[in-house]
Protein backbone atom coordinates (compact mmCIF):
# COMPACT_ATOMS: atom_id res chain seq x y z
CA UNK A 1 0.00 0.00 0.00
CA UNK A 2 0.96 3.13 -1.06
CA UNK A 3 1.16 6.47 1.00
CA UNK A 4 -1.48 8.48 -1.54
CA UNK A 5 -3.74 4.79 -0.48
CA UNK A 6 -3.01 5.45 3.27
CA UNK A 7 -3.86 8.42 3.14
CA UNK A 8 -6.81 8.21 1.52
CA UNK A 9 -7.75 5.34 3.85
CA UNK A 10 -7.86 7.13 7.29
CA UNK A 11 -9.53 10.30 5.55
CA UNK A 12 -12.17 7.77 3.78
CA UNK A 13 -11.70 5.73 7.21
CA UNK A 14 -10.46 2.83 8.33
CA UNK A 15 -13.97 1.38 9.51
CA UNK A 16 -16.40 1.70 6.61
CA UNK A 17 -19.30 0.89 8.10
CA UNK A 18 -18.66 3.69 10.99
CA UNK A 19 -17.28 6.32 8.55
CA UNK A 20 -19.61 6.45 5.08
CA UNK A 21 -21.06 9.82 4.62
CA UNK A 22 -25.10 10.22 5.40
CA UNK A 23 -27.16 12.62 4.09
CA UNK A 24 -28.72 15.47 6.89
CA UNK A 25 -31.25 18.38 6.77
CA UNK A 26 -29.56 21.26 6.92
CA UNK A 27 -31.56 23.57 8.52
CA UNK A 28 -29.57 25.80 11.22
CA UNK A 29 -26.53 24.74 9.54
CA UNK A 30 -24.64 27.75 7.79
CA UNK A 31 -22.88 27.42 4.66
CA UNK A 32 -20.11 29.05 3.46
CA UNK A 33 -20.59 32.33 2.07
CA UNK A 34 -17.53 31.72 -0.17
CA UNK A 35 -19.48 28.04 -1.19
CA UNK A 36 -20.72 29.28 -4.56
CA UNK A 37 -17.22 29.27 -5.59
CA UNK A 38 -16.16 25.78 -5.08
CA UNK A 39 -19.32 23.65 -4.52
CA UNK A 40 -19.85 20.91 -6.19
CA UNK A 41 -22.20 17.69 -6.23
CA UNK A 42 -19.91 15.71 -4.71
CA UNK A 43 -18.79 17.97 -2.26
CA UNK A 44 -17.65 16.06 1.23
CA UNK A 45 -18.51 17.90 4.64
CA UNK A 46 -18.22 17.71 8.12
CA UNK A 47 -20.07 19.67 10.40
CA UNK A 48 -17.44 22.39 12.68
CA UNK A 49 -19.08 24.90 14.90
CA UNK A 50 -22.37 24.68 13.37
CA UNK A 51 -21.27 25.50 10.37
CA UNK A 52 -20.68 23.46 6.66
CA UNK A 53 -16.61 22.39 6.73
CA UNK A 54 -15.74 20.96 2.89
CA UNK A 55 -13.97 18.16 3.44
CA UNK A 56 -12.84 17.37 -0.01
CA UNK A 57 -14.81 14.99 -2.33
CA UNK A 58 -13.97 11.54 -3.80
CA UNK A 59 -11.41 13.21 -6.73
CA UNK A 60 -9.53 14.80 -4.58
CA UNK A 61 -5.95 14.14 -3.87
CA UNK A 62 -5.34 15.04 -0.25
CA UNK A 63 -1.55 14.16 -0.93
CA UNK A 64 -1.01 16.68 -3.48
CA UNK A 65 -3.02 19.43 -1.36
CA UNK A 66 -0.73 18.75 1.36
CA UNK A 67 2.79 19.09 -0.34
CA UNK A 68 1.11 22.55 -1.84
CA UNK A 69 0.78 23.24 1.54
CA UNK A 70 4.42 22.47 2.28
CA UNK A 71 5.90 23.88 -0.75
CA UNK A 72 4.26 26.80 -1.63
CA UNK A 73 0.92 27.63 -0.61
CA UNK A 74 -3.03 26.83 0.06
CA UNK A 75 -6.43 28.56 0.73
CA UNK A 76 -8.88 26.72 2.95
CA UNK A 77 -12.31 28.21 3.91
CA UNK A 78 -12.26 27.68 7.33
CA UNK A 79 -15.69 27.33 9.01
CA UNK A 80 -13.91 28.78 12.72
CA UNK A 81 -16.68 31.60 14.26
CA UNK A 82 -14.76 34.83 15.66
CA UNK A 83 -16.60 36.61 18.59
CA UNK A 84 -16.95 40.39 18.57
CA UNK A 85 -16.34 41.01 23.06
CA UNK A 86 -16.27 45.43 23.08
CA UNK A 87 -16.95 47.61 25.90
CA UNK A 88 -15.18 49.29 29.17
CA UNK A 89 -15.09 45.75 31.02
CA UNK A 90 -13.99 44.10 28.19
CA UNK A 91 -10.86 43.07 29.10
CA UNK A 92 -12.06 42.64 32.79
CA UNK A 93 -14.36 39.78 31.43
CA UNK A 94 -11.39 38.13 29.76
CA UNK A 95 -9.45 38.09 32.49
CA UNK A 96 -12.14 36.46 34.68
CA UNK A 97 -12.46 33.90 31.76
CA UNK A 98 -9.15 33.25 30.40
CA UNK A 99 -6.64 31.08 32.49
CA UNK A 100 -3.34 33.67 31.31
CA UNK A 101 -3.43 37.23 31.63
CA UNK A 102 -4.81 38.52 29.09
CA UNK A 103 -4.61 42.90 30.72
CA UNK A 104 -0.94 43.04 29.26
CA UNK A 105 -2.07 41.96 25.28
CA UNK A 106 -0.73 44.89 23.13
CA UNK A 107 -3.54 46.10 20.37
CA UNK A 108 -2.87 44.36 17.21
CA UNK A 109 -1.51 41.80 18.86
CA UNK A 110 -3.36 37.71 19.52
CA UNK A 111 -2.61 35.40 21.98
CA UNK A 112 -3.12 31.62 22.06
CA UNK A 113 -6.31 31.31 25.19
CA UNK A 114 -7.99 28.44 26.91
CA UNK A 115 -10.97 28.60 29.26
CA UNK A 116 -11.91 26.60 31.97
CA UNK A 117 -15.32 25.78 33.83
CA UNK A 118 -15.23 25.44 37.87
CA UNK A 119 -14.00 22.39 37.50
CA UNK A 120 -11.19 23.02 35.80
CA UNK A 121 -12.10 21.13 32.87
CA UNK A 122 -11.88 22.77 29.44
CA UNK A 123 -14.14 25.01 28.22
CA UNK A 124 -12.82 25.83 24.45
CA UNK A 125 -9.21 26.98 23.33
CA UNK A 126 -8.61 29.22 20.40
CA UNK A 127 -7.15 32.76 19.45
CA UNK A 128 -7.92 35.90 21.00
CA UNK A 129 -7.15 38.94 19.01
CA UNK A 130 -6.89 42.64 20.66
CA UNK A 131 -8.21 45.45 17.96
CA UNK A 132 -8.33 47.92 20.14
CA UNK A 133 -7.91 48.73 24.35
CA UNK A 134 -11.32 47.91 24.60
CA UNK A 135 -12.21 45.74 21.80
CA UNK A 136 -11.29 41.94 21.34
CA UNK A 137 -12.22 39.16 18.70
CA UNK A 138 -11.93 35.60 20.30
CA UNK A 139 -11.43 33.22 17.27
CA UNK A 140 -13.17 29.92 18.93
CA UNK A 141 -12.59 26.40 17.73
CA UNK A 142 -15.74 24.15 17.83
CA UNK A 143 -18.04 24.99 20.16
CA UNK A 144 -20.20 28.13 21.30
CA UNK A 145 -18.26 30.29 23.71
CA UNK A 146 -20.67 33.54 22.86
CA UNK A 147 -23.20 32.24 25.85
CA UNK A 148 -20.36 31.71 28.43
CA UNK A 149 -18.90 34.67 27.90
CA UNK A 150 -22.39 36.17 28.39
CA UNK A 151 -22.89 34.01 31.74
CA UNK A 152 -20.14 35.59 32.89
CA UNK A 153 -20.65 38.83 31.93
CA UNK A 154 -23.34 39.75 34.44
CA UNK A 155 -22.94 43.25 35.77
CA UNK A 156 -20.46 44.17 33.23
CA UNK A 157 -20.63 47.10 30.94
CA UNK A 158 -19.40 44.98 27.86
CA UNK A 159 -20.98 43.32 24.76
CA UNK A 160 -20.71 40.00 23.38
CA UNK A 161 -21.87 39.43 19.75
CA UNK A 162 -21.21 37.29 16.39
CA UNK A 163 -19.75 39.46 13.39
CA UNK A 164 -20.33 36.89 10.91
CA UNK A 165 -17.41 36.40 10.08
CA UNK A 166 -15.97 33.49 8.04
CA UNK A 167 -12.42 32.79 7.73
CA UNK A 168 -10.60 32.33 4.62
CA UNK A 169 -6.61 30.48 5.67
CA UNK A 170 -3.77 31.66 3.05
CA UNK A 171 -1.06 28.96 4.05
CA UNK A 172 2.42 27.87 3.38
CA UNK A 173 5.83 29.24 3.03
CA UNK A 174 4.39 31.87 -0.03
CA UNK A 175 1.76 33.27 2.28
CA UNK A 176 3.14 36.52 3.21
CA UNK A 177 4.59 37.07 -0.32
CA UNK A 178 1.04 36.57 -1.77
CA UNK A 179 0.05 39.12 0.99
CA UNK A 180 2.16 41.55 0.09
CA UNK A 181 1.05 41.44 -3.40
CA UNK A 182 -2.62 41.20 -2.53
CA UNK A 183 -2.74 44.38 -0.16
CA UNK A 184 0.97 45.99 -1.89
CA UNK A 185 2.72 48.28 0.60
CA UNK A 186 0.48 47.31 3.65
CA UNK A 187 2.60 44.85 5.99
CA UNK A 188 4.10 46.20 8.24
CA UNK A 189 7.93 45.31 8.25
CA UNK A 190 7.75 44.06 12.04
CA UNK A 191 4.41 41.88 11.30
CA UNK A 192 5.41 39.07 13.21
CA UNK A 193 4.17 35.76 14.32
CA UNK A 194 0.62 35.80 16.13
CA UNK A 195 0.70 39.58 15.18
CA UNK A 196 -2.51 40.83 13.27
CA UNK A 197 -3.73 44.28 11.10
CA UNK A 198 -6.03 45.55 9.08
CA UNK A 199 -5.60 45.27 5.11
CA UNK A 200 -6.94 46.73 2.46
CA UNK A 201 -7.98 44.10 -0.50
CA UNK A 202 -8.85 46.04 -3.92
CA UNK A 203 -11.50 48.33 -1.96
CA UNK A 204 -12.31 46.17 1.10
CA UNK A 205 -11.00 46.33 4.51
CA UNK A 206 -10.49 43.23 6.45
CA UNK A 207 -8.19 41.82 9.42
CA UNK A 208 -5.59 39.83 8.88
CA UNK A 209 -3.50 37.92 11.33
CA UNK A 210 -0.12 35.83 11.46
CA UNK A 211 -1.67 32.83 12.63
CA UNK A 212 -3.12 29.46 11.20
CA UNK A 213 -4.32 25.73 11.82
CA UNK A 214 -1.38 23.77 9.47
CA UNK A 215 1.88 24.60 11.56
CA UNK A 216 2.92 26.53 8.33
CA UNK A 217 3.71 29.82 7.37
CA UNK A 218 0.49 31.78 6.99
CA UNK A 219 -1.85 34.34 7.53
CA UNK A 220 -5.65 34.47 8.24
CA UNK A 221 -8.28 36.73 6.57
CA UNK A 222 -11.24 37.46 8.30
CA UNK A 223 -14.35 38.53 6.66
CA UNK A 224 -17.93 40.51 8.13
CA UNK A 225 -21.19 40.60 7.17
CA UNK A 226 -21.19 43.88 5.21
CA UNK A 227 -18.12 42.14 2.98
CA UNK A 228 -18.45 41.64 -0.55
CA UNK A 229 -17.24 37.77 -0.21
CA UNK A 230 -18.03 37.15 -4.05
CA UNK A 231 -15.50 40.18 -4.90
CA UNK A 232 -12.98 39.26 -2.20
CA UNK A 233 -12.80 35.63 -3.57
CA UNK A 234 -12.37 36.74 -7.52
CA UNK A 235 -9.62 39.21 -6.28
CA UNK A 236 -7.31 36.85 -4.12
CA UNK A 237 -7.52 34.19 -7.05
CA UNK A 238 -6.37 36.69 -9.82
CA UNK A 239 -3.78 37.86 -7.29
CA UNK A 240 -2.83 34.28 -6.81
CA UNK A 241 -2.73 33.12 -10.46
CA UNK A 242 1.24 34.08 -10.16
CA UNK A 243 1.62 32.30 -7.22
CA UNK A 244 -0.42 29.43 -8.80
CA UNK A 245 -3.17 29.50 -5.57
CA UNK A 246 -5.23 26.87 -4.92
CA UNK A 247 -8.25 25.82 -2.71
CA UNK A 248 -7.95 22.84 -0.57
CA UNK A 249 -10.58 21.28 1.48
CA UNK A 250 -9.67 19.93 5.32
CA UNK A 251 -8.72 16.72 4.15
CA UNK A 252 -4.90 18.11 3.84
CA UNK A 253 -5.14 20.98 6.88
CA UNK A 254 -6.05 17.92 8.89
CA UNK A 255 -2.89 16.08 8.11
CA UNK A 256 -0.78 18.95 8.81
CA UNK A 257 -2.08 20.40 11.71
CA UNK A 258 -1.85 16.91 13.23
CA UNK A 259 1.82 16.58 12.29
CA UNK A 260 2.42 20.32 14.14
CA UNK A 261 0.68 19.06 17.14
CA UNK A 262 -2.59 21.09 17.24
CA UNK A 263 -5.05 19.89 19.33
CA UNK A 264 -9.07 20.08 18.12
CA UNK A 265 -11.57 20.33 20.58
CA UNK A 266 -13.77 17.55 20.87
CA UNK A 267 -12.02 15.63 18.75
CA UNK A 268 -8.95 15.80 20.90
CA UNK A 269 -9.75 17.81 23.94
CA UNK A 270 -13.06 17.90 25.67
CA UNK A 271 -14.50 19.44 29.34
CA UNK A 272 -13.48 15.76 30.96
CA UNK A 273 -9.89 16.91 30.61
CA UNK A 274 -7.90 19.82 32.27
CA UNK A 275 -5.16 21.89 30.32
CA UNK A 276 -2.82 20.27 32.36
CA UNK A 277 -4.12 16.61 30.97
CA UNK A 278 -4.04 18.23 27.82
CA UNK A 279 -0.21 19.46 28.34
CA UNK A 280 -1.63 22.91 27.97
CA UNK A 281 -0.37 23.27 31.40
CA UNK A 282 2.20 26.57 30.09
CA UNK A 283 -1.30 28.71 29.49
CA UNK A 284 -2.28 28.31 32.76
CA UNK A 285 -1.21 31.20 35.16
CA UNK A 286 -2.23 30.73 38.54
CA UNK A 287 -0.66 33.84 39.85
CA UNK A 288 -2.34 36.06 37.58
CA UNK A 289 -5.45 36.37 40.13
CA UNK A 290 -8.77 35.25 39.96
CA UNK A 291 -10.55 33.38 36.97
CA UNK A 292 -12.98 30.73 36.54
CA UNK A 293 -11.15 26.94 37.55
CA UNK A 294 -8.63 28.58 39.06
CA UNK A 295 -8.98 27.10 42.44
CA UNK A 296 -9.46 23.27 40.59
CA UNK A 297 -6.40 24.07 39.08
CA UNK A 298 -4.78 24.45 42.20
CA UNK A 299 -5.27 21.39 43.24
CA UNK A 300 -5.78 19.08 40.53
CA UNK A 301 -2.78 16.32 38.88
CA UNK A 302 -0.70 18.56 37.30
CA UNK A 303 0.40 15.39 34.91
CA UNK A 304 0.19 15.11 31.54
CA UNK A 305 -1.92 12.33 29.71
CA UNK A 306 -2.03 13.71 26.07
CA UNK A 307 0.69 12.30 23.84
CA UNK A 308 1.75 11.68 20.38
CA UNK A 309 2.36 7.91 19.29
CA UNK A 310 4.15 6.98 16.18
CA UNK A 311 3.86 3.46 14.56
CA UNK A 312 6.10 2.83 11.18
CA UNK A 313 3.60 -0.02 10.59
CA UNK A 314 0.10 0.60 12.43
CA UNK A 315 -2.96 2.06 10.28
CA UNK A 316 -3.31 4.87 11.84
CA UNK A 317 -7.05 6.30 13.30
CA UNK A 318 -8.61 7.50 16.14
CA UNK A 319 -10.43 4.92 19.08
CA UNK A 320 -7.71 2.56 18.91
CA UNK A 321 -6.94 1.31 22.41
CA UNK A 322 -3.18 1.54 23.44
CA UNK A 323 -2.00 -1.46 25.83
CA UNK A 324 0.83 -2.08 28.16
CA UNK A 325 1.79 -5.26 28.54
CA UNK A 326 -2.06 -6.98 28.86
CA UNK A 327 -3.36 -3.34 30.27
CA UNK A 328 -5.33 -1.25 28.28
CA UNK A 329 -4.19 2.37 29.42
CA UNK A 330 -5.21 4.27 26.73
CA UNK A 331 -7.05 5.42 23.54
CA UNK A 332 -5.90 7.20 20.30
CA UNK A 333 -7.44 10.24 19.12
CA UNK A 334 -6.75 12.15 15.90
CA UNK A 335 -4.53 10.36 13.46
CA UNK A 336 -3.06 9.88 10.56
CA UNK A 337 -0.19 8.70 7.96
CA UNK A 338 2.55 11.76 7.88
CA UNK A 339 3.32 12.31 4.54
CA UNK A 340 6.68 14.03 6.26
CA UNK A 341 7.67 11.55 8.41
CA UNK A 342 6.37 8.38 6.02
CA UNK A 343 5.14 6.93 9.82
CA UNK A 344 1.61 6.43 11.31
CA UNK A 345 0.93 9.34 14.19
CA UNK A 346 -1.52 10.40 16.12
CA UNK A 347 -2.47 11.60 19.39
CA UNK A 348 -3.23 9.32 22.40
CA UNK A 349 -4.91 10.25 25.91
CA UNK A 350 -3.97 7.88 28.56
CA UNK A 351 -6.60 6.75 31.17
CA UNK A 352 -4.20 8.03 33.86
CA UNK A 353 -0.93 9.65 34.25
CA UNK A 354 1.86 7.47 34.57
CA UNK A 355 3.93 6.38 37.69
CA UNK A 356 5.11 9.29 39.92
CA UNK A 357 8.90 10.31 38.44
CA UNK A 358 8.28 9.40 35.52
CA UNK A 359 6.08 9.91 32.32
CA UNK A 360 4.73 8.02 29.01
CA UNK A 361 7.48 9.79 27.25
CA UNK A 362 9.67 7.15 24.87
CA UNK A 363 7.49 3.70 25.94
CA UNK A 364 7.31 1.31 23.36
CA UNK A 365 3.80 0.46 23.99
CA UNK A 366 1.00 -1.70 21.71
CA UNK A 367 -2.27 -1.01 19.82
CA UNK A 368 -4.54 -3.13 17.92
CA UNK A 369 -6.01 -1.86 14.61
CA UNK A 370 -8.96 -1.63 12.73
CA UNK A 371 -8.18 -5.67 12.32
CA UNK A 372 -7.07 -6.70 15.50
CA UNK A 373 -3.81 -6.79 14.52
CA UNK A 374 -0.75 -6.06 17.02
CA UNK A 375 1.69 -2.72 16.26
CA UNK A 376 4.62 -1.88 18.33
CA UNK A 377 4.17 2.53 18.90
CA UNK A 378 6.14 4.65 20.29
CA UNK A 379 4.93 7.43 22.58
CA UNK A 380 6.86 10.86 21.82
CA UNK A 381 5.98 14.47 22.53
CA UNK A 382 4.09 17.00 20.61
CA UNK A 383 5.27 18.44 18.12
CA UNK A 384 5.77 15.69 15.96
CA UNK A 385 8.53 17.92 14.57
CA UNK A 386 9.56 21.57 14.60
CA UNK A 387 9.31 21.92 18.32
CA UNK A 388 10.61 25.64 17.69
CA UNK A 389 8.22 26.70 15.81
CA UNK A 390 10.30 27.81 13.16
CA UNK A 391 7.91 27.35 10.25
CA UNK A 392 5.40 29.45 10.94
CA UNK A 393 7.81 31.73 12.76
CA UNK A 394 9.02 31.98 9.09
CA UNK A 395 12.59 30.49 10.17
CA UNK A 396 12.50 27.41 8.18
CA UNK A 397 10.73 26.15 5.15
CA UNK A 398 10.67 22.58 7.06
CA UNK A 399 11.07 20.32 4.49
CA UNK A 400 14.12 18.70 5.97
CA UNK A 401 12.42 17.48 9.01
CA UNK A 402 12.45 13.52 8.61
CA UNK A 403 14.32 11.09 10.43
Amino acid sequence: MDNKELVHMVYRGVYPAATSTVKIFRRGIEQSPYAEKWITEDTIYSIYASRLSAVGTDQDDPLDKYWKLRRNIMLYDIPERPIDIRGPDAARLLEKAFTRKISDLKVWRARYGIICAPNGGLVMDGVLIRLAEDHFWYVEANGDTAKWFLALSDGMNVSISDPKSRVLQIQGPNSLKFLDAAAPGQMPENFGYFHAGMFDFDGQSLLVSRTGWTGELGIEIYGHAQLDHSALWDYLFKVGEAFQLERAGSASLGLRRIEAGILDYQSDIDLTMTPYDAGLGDYVDLSKGEFVGRQALEYVNKSCRLYGYVSETAIPNSGLEIFQGSNKVGITKSSCWSPTLEKGIGYVVFDHPDSVGEDWFGKTLSLYDSNQEHHDCVIVELPFFDNEKKIPRGLSDGLSFRD
